[in-house]
Order: C-alpha cells, then sequence, then structure tokens
C-alpha cells in the first residue's frame, strides 16, 4: 500500500515562519560546531599534554562520545516530536548546545571534553527535528529542495563558524566556545519568538518505545518497501564522510603544516561552495534530472574528491578539491527525498530520527576507524607513513555506496 499525504495543516504564513526558523536553527548549530573546530586540536594538546598523532586519538574518542550520544537518544527526539510536537524538543535540543558549549570552554582536563562532548551529542538532535519540521510544511514533490536547503543552511555554517573559529582561536583556545555558547543561547530565543508549531495535534501519533531506542527505530526502514537499501547506501556514505569531521584538522596539520587560521579557512570555503549548490543548484537539477541521477553524482563526486585529497600536493590543490567536493553534498538531500516519499505523513519524524540514528552509528564507527588509522599512519610502528591512507579508503567506500545505489536503482526503474 501506497502511503497517504495531507497537505500542509498549517497556514502559509506559519509554514514559511517555520522553514525560516529551521533553516536558522540548523545554521547556527552548525556554526556553533564549527567554531570548535579549528581548535580542538590545539585544545586537546594543551589539556592532554600530548603529540598530534595521540590528539588526533583523542579527537576521535571524543567525537565517538558525541555520536554515540545522538545515535542513542536522537530516535527518541524524533520518536517524541511525532507525538508531543516538533516545538517544545527543538528549543529542548538547542537550549542544551548552549550548555554544552559553557562546559567545554571551562573544561579543566580531558574528562571534562568528553563530558561536553556527551551533553552536546544528546541535545545535538535539533536537526533531526528540523527536518521534521520541513517534512511537516513542504508537499512530497518539495521535500528534495527543503532538505536541499538544509544541507546548504549546514554549507552557510561551515563558512562562518570555522573561519571565525580559527581567527578567534588566535586569541586563545577557549574563546570560540564562549562564542558558540552566545550562539546557542540567541538561538534558542529566536525560537521561543519565531516558532510555530508545525505538527497539529490531529496528526500525531502514539509514542512507541520500539521507534524510540536506537536498534528499534532503523526497523522504519523495512516497513516500507525500497527504503531498506536506500538506508545501506546512507550508512556507507555516512561512513565515508565521517573522514572529515574526524580527521581534517589533524591531516591538514601533518601534511602541510596549517595553523588553525588555515583549518578554518578550508572548512569555510567547502562550506561555501556546498552552500552555494545547494541553495541554488537543488532545485533545478531536480527538476531535470531527479532526485536518482543527483544521488548518483553526489556518490560519484565524493569517491573522486577522496582521491584527490589523498594525492593533493600543495593547499592550492586542496582548495580547488573542495570547490568539486561541493557535488557531495547533493547525495544526503536526494536520499532523504527519495526515503521521505515511501513512508506517511505521520512517520516523517520517525524516519528523520532514522536516518540521523544511522548516520551519529556510521559516524561513530567512523570517528574512531579513521582517527585510529590516521594515528597509526602517522606513528613508527606503520610500515607506511603518510596521512593520506585513510582518504583512499574513504574513496572505496564511497564507491561500494555508490555500486549499491546504482544496482537498487536499475531495479527500481525496472
Amino acid at each position: 500500500m501506497s502511503p497517504s499525504y495531507r497537505s500542509t495543516p498549517i497556514g502559509a504564513s506559519q509554514a514559511r515562519r517555520a522553514t525560516v526558523f529551521a533553516l536558522v536553527a540548523v545554521f547556527l548549530d552548525v556554526v556553533g560546531f564549527g567554531l570548535i573546530i579549528p581548535v580542538l586540536p590545539r585544545l586537546i594538546e594543551e589539556v592532554g599534554h600530548t603529540g598530534l598523532d595521540d590528539a588526533a586519538r583523542i579527537g576521535g574518542w571524543l567525537f565517538a562520545v558525541f555520536s554515540l550520544a545522538q545515535f542513542v537518544f536522537a530516535p527518541l527526539a524524533g520518536a517524541l516530536s511525532d507525538r508531543l510536537g516538533r516545538r517544545p524538543l527543538l528549543l529542548l535540543a538547542i537550549s542544551g548546545l548552549a550548555v554544552d558549549y559553557v562546559v567545554q570552554a571551562l573544561a579543566p582536563t580531558i574528562l571534562w571534553l568528553f563530558v561536553g562532548r556527551l551533553i552536546a551529542g544528546v541535545c545535538g538532535s535539533s536537526h533531526v527535528i528540523a527536518g521534521a519540521c520541513l517534512a511537516d510544511v513542504s508537499s512530497p514533490e518539495n521535500r528534495a529542495r527543503s532538505f536541499g536547503r538544509m544541507t546548504a543552511a549546514f554549507g552557510l555554517g561551515f563558512v562562518l563558524g570555522p573561519a571565525i573559529g580559527g581567527l578567534l582561536g588566535e586569541f586563545g583556545t577557549r574563546v570560540p566556545f564562549w562564542c558558540a555558547a552566545v550562539l546557542a543561547g540567541v538561538n534558542f530565543l529566536f525560537g521561543v519568538f519565531a516558532l510555530p508549531e508545525t505538527l497539529p495535534r490531529e496528526n500525531r501519533r502514539a509514542f512507541h518505545w520500539r521507534e524510540a531506542n536506537p536498534l528499534g527505530v532503523l526497523a522504519v526502514f523495512g516497513r516500507y518497501a525500497g527504503v531498506l537499501p536506500y538506508a545501506w547506501v546512507l550508512t556507507i556514505f555516512f561512513f565515508g564522510t565521517s573522514i572529515y569531521a574526524a580527521i581534517w584538522p589533524f591531516w591538514g596539520m601533518a601534511k602541510f603544516g596549517w595553523p588553525g587560521t588555515t583549518v578554518g579557512l578550508t572548512l569555510a570555503a567547502s562550506g561555501l561552495t556546498v552552500a552555494l549548490l545547494q541553495g541554488f543548484g537543488t532545485g533545478p537539477a531536480v527538476a531535470r534530472w531527479g532526485e536518482q541521477r543527483m544521488a548518483a553524482v553526489g556518490l560519484a563526486g565524493a569517491a573522486a574528491t577522496c582521491i584527490g585529497f589523498a594525492l593533493s600536493p600543495t593547499t592550492g590543490i586542496v582548495v580547488v578539491m573542495l570547490v568539486l567536493n561541493a557535488v557531495e553534498g547533493f547525495a544526503h538531500p536526494m536520499l532523504s527525498a527519495l526515503m521521505s516519499k515511501a513512508v506517511p505523513e505521520d512517520t516523517q519524524g520517525a524516519l528523520q530520527g532514522g536516518i540521523s540514528a544511522l548516520m551519529n552509528l556510521a559516524m561513530l564507527a567512523g570517528a574512531i576507524f579513521y582517527t585510529q588509522a590516521f594515528g597509526y599512519f602517522l606513528s613508527e610502528a606503520s610500515p607506511i607513513r603518510s596521512p593520506d591512507v585513510s582518504f583512499f579508503i574513504a574513496a572505496v567506500l564511497m564507491l561500494t555506496a555508490l555500486g549499491l545505489f546504482l544496482r537498487h536503482s536499475k531495479r527500481t526503474i525496472g
């Protein structure tokens, strides 16, 4: 049975306000996250009194704690938002991020950095609920465009966040954390006054623990025809792309000797290209070529640019590859839109929670894998001492995801 769809249940003005806030919330959350990336390696070295190879390993475990907490709690937030509405859960998540940044700004030891990352993971489900808000106020045929705009908001966040974080880091490793806390607080206040509820009571459904636990939520992928193969593709894609969050600052420092400002500017360049392509290219691309073709383009581009980063001899070539890497941003929103079309309206929150669970589980595994591999291939124990090996591994994974996607698409079209 194909799912039934309802038109937008709230007024056009409220729908616009909800769309704006969802995108702004994602944008400000990513800005806050981006602020701390350039200074995190230095902070780990400073607090933990360690070198870059060990700092990379510690950074991987910090990211793993964050992803594990998101994996456990994001499905709960998605399922609760289907029952209680989007607004209260989204505001709670945003306020928790402000607390996290304060904890990390004051952290005297590595242990307190782990506490901060745990809080961030528990409260870091804002993008899940923001995605459900966009699904609530978008028609099925416009969801690819809406999810593309959310990807563009991520990209814009990474334009400003890392660039500003790299500059602020020159005044001290703690300064970007205080700025991130202020941004999260402003985001919360904006939501209190601007965010309407997008899920009317008549469209809400009963809360089910099987959809709220981190493994039970994955059942949503097997409940509707055609969704599970896309879920496998997304899992491999998320695992592959976790290399950037896991080792990018460490890789740039080890290969090119980048300072924090260069780390921030390269991430800003990446965010700018993603934002421009997603903000202005998603709608026309989907209209002309469709979600399936653009998802394939995104996966192929992800594989090609991983190889390009590994082979880059200079920072200038890295910047060129960052521009080309923008096409990778098509993969996630296109696959999300294809999955969203296949489930009913009252399951959009559970679907977004499930996608988030996949992302966090894959990035949890990826953070541990890539940082440990990176540290090993920099150490004297490695037979091949190179910071680039992890990017070659990521390229193989991206090609695997592309092959699975093309195989399923061929069967679907057939």
